[in-house]
């Protein structure tokens, strides 16, 4: 069972063990985006080929990511829903590469489909990352339960195709946080799970709604579970700059900073180095160096 808080896997360890790996908690990480599809709303972070996949993959390891998060379905805001087989197509050569390429490293598989996230856990996968915590498979939770690996809840307003039309709240953060409540109690029916939340900045909010979460992020530490963070190169950035994905390098490190010293423990990115110098620079601002 998922206990309260105070008593949770995460925040009475600084690390978790996954498989016959070690995630270090004790200080910020940086997750890597491996998006295996042609339809992203950043052109640079698609690696469609495996030439492409294995090359970003590299790199982004050998700049410093503790994770790799590979997707083979697109999330973007009006994005069509691809079939099951197709992202089991997609994802499966992947999962298995990379694992015997990199069998160090730690591999994230973005789905919100349980047979696609029990099959990947077979192929090598370590933790799932679901965009509707459970909401668009009925199955998904006791399947996480079942397989036993760390499973990261996302919050999301409607669904890929129509989040982005009109999202309303009364108190945004007090909303996700109630949801997450909901989602944690139903989750935990099913067995004692490794959960990481994920506020999902640009999942059916617009842009005030983002901004005020950022702001407020530091509350979703109440749950005693790492707060995940997907901010890089998103519209709320771009869109304020009055500029576009691939010029929003700069202020993705200016969002990530603000994610970081209002708590956050993980940082989902497609610039991995840029990242990793954010999380060193707010460190000894904290006097914590990393």
């Amino acid at each position: 069972m998922i206990s309260k808080a105070k008593d949770t896997e995460f925040s009475n360890k600084p690390s978790l063990q996954i498989g016959d790996k070690m995630l270090d908690l004790s200080k910020p990480l940086v997750m890597g985006i491996l998006n295996i599809t042609k339809d992203s709303f950043y052109a640079g972070s698609m690696v469609a080929t495996r030439e492409l996949w294995m090359d970003k993959a590299g790199r982004m390891l050998a700049d410093g990511a503790s994770i790799l998060d590979i997707g083979a379905a697109s999330s973007r805001p009006g994005a069509e829903m691809i079939t099951e087989l197709e992202e089991l197509h997609r994802i499966i050569p992947v999962v298995k590469e990379l694992s015997k390429a990199f069998p160090d490293t730690i591999l994230s598989v973005d789905t919100y489909r349980s047979s696609i996230a029990e099959r990947t856990v077979e192929a090598g996968a370590h933790i799932i990352n679901d965009i509707s915590a459970g909401e668009l498979d009925d199955k998904m939770f006791e399947t996480i339960a079942r397989i036993g690996v760390p499973y990261i809840m996302m919050h999301m307003q409607g669904t890929p195709d129509n989040m982005q039309a009109k999202p309303k709240y009364k108190d945004v953060v007090s909303e996700i946080k109630n949801y997450f409540k909901q989602r944690l109690e139903k989750l935990s029916h099913f067995g004692n799970v490794n959960v990481l939340v994920d506020p999902g900045f640009g999942f059916g909010k617009t842009i005030f709604h983002n901004y005020e979460i950022l702001r407020r992020l530091n509350e979703f530490t109440s749950f005693g579970l790492p707060i995940v963070a997907g901010l890089s190169r998103k519209s709320m950035i771009y869109k304020v700059l009055d500029s576009s994905p691939e010029n929003a390098l700069n202020g993705t490190s200016v969002m990530n900073t603000l994610a970081l010293l209002n708590g956050a423990n993980i940082l989902r990115v497609h610039d991995v180095q840029e990242a990793l110098e954010t999380i060193k620079l707010v460190g000894i601002y904290n006097n914590k160096p990393v």
